[in-house]
């Protein structure tokens, strides 16, 4: 496993839940952390403040990640403050809980293009500087429904499973330039997204209860300092689905 110390790592919707969690732990694994949020500044000013506590540095870049000039402008920022993207996690996505019926085609593109497109944008930009490097780390964040449907709708499913595929390729095509390609799937983890959602109950888990948005830090954590392990899917879910 290898030292995390003084690498630089960037993590999209990191103002809160999931993102905000593994902004943390990269930087107590020794990571300079940019802090992406598309809406959140206030939110996203006190994760900056917390990893500068650590004594890492930090920064807090506002940025539509699914809009490819907004991209441009996050990875130039974060460059500039901290240097090149080592390590990116690409967390940012929505959730949009609606009846079958009630789905439309704008709901569908929305969806697949804060979730699953944004991922392919991120990545784009960021890898020249990883293969120049020969080395990278590339974190996506699924879900469980990408296994078994969810409890939110077949969009929001699609996104996430779109990402498993997507992390595959990446792994596949990048595995003898020493970079890497994983996938986190969590479910029922006590976010924002989670506790709003009436279908989300504990009652899903066999555990039986919620998890800690930082079970999706730990294996982050893991991911960014193996250099064997890629292609793979840490699933992250109570036991809701048993691979």
């Amino acid at each position: 496993m290898g030292s995390l110390h003084h690498r630089i790592a960037l993590v999209t919707g990191a103002s809160r839940g999931i993102g905000k969690s593994i902004a943390l732990a990269l930087a107590n694994a020794g990571c300079h952390v940019a802090v992406n949020y598309y809406q959140q500044a206030a939110a996203a000013e006190e994760v900056r403040a917390a990893i500068e506590k650590t004594g890492r540095r930090a920064v807090a870049i506002q940025g539509d990640v699914s809009v490819p000039p907004d991209v441009d402008r996050l990875v130039a920022l974060t460059e500039r403050a901290l240097g090149e993207v080592e390590i990116l996690v690409n967390n940012a996505g929505i959730a949009q809980t609606q009846p079958i019926a009630e789905i439309t085609l704008d709901d569908w593109e929305r969806i697949l293009r804060v979730n699953l497109t944004s991922a392919f944008v991120v990545t784009q930009r960021v890898l020249p500087a990883m293969r120049r490097r020969r080395w990278g780390r590339i974190i996506n964040l699924s879900s469980v429904a990408a296994q078994t449907g969810g409890v939110i709708g077949p969009h929001y499913a699609t996104s996430k499973a779109g990402l498993l595929g997507l992390t595959h390729s990446y792994a596949g095509l990048l595995a003898k330039e020493g970079i890497t390609a994983n996938a986190i799937a969590p479910a029922l983890l006590s976010t924002d997204m989670v506790t709003g959602n009436p279908n989300a109950s504990p009652d899903r888990i066999p555990l039986g209860y919620l998890g800690h948005p930082d079970e999706a830090g730990r294996a982050a954590v893991l991911l960014a300092e193996s250099d064997y392990i890629t292609g793979q899917t840490i699933n992250v879910n109570g036991g809701w689905y048993m691979s």
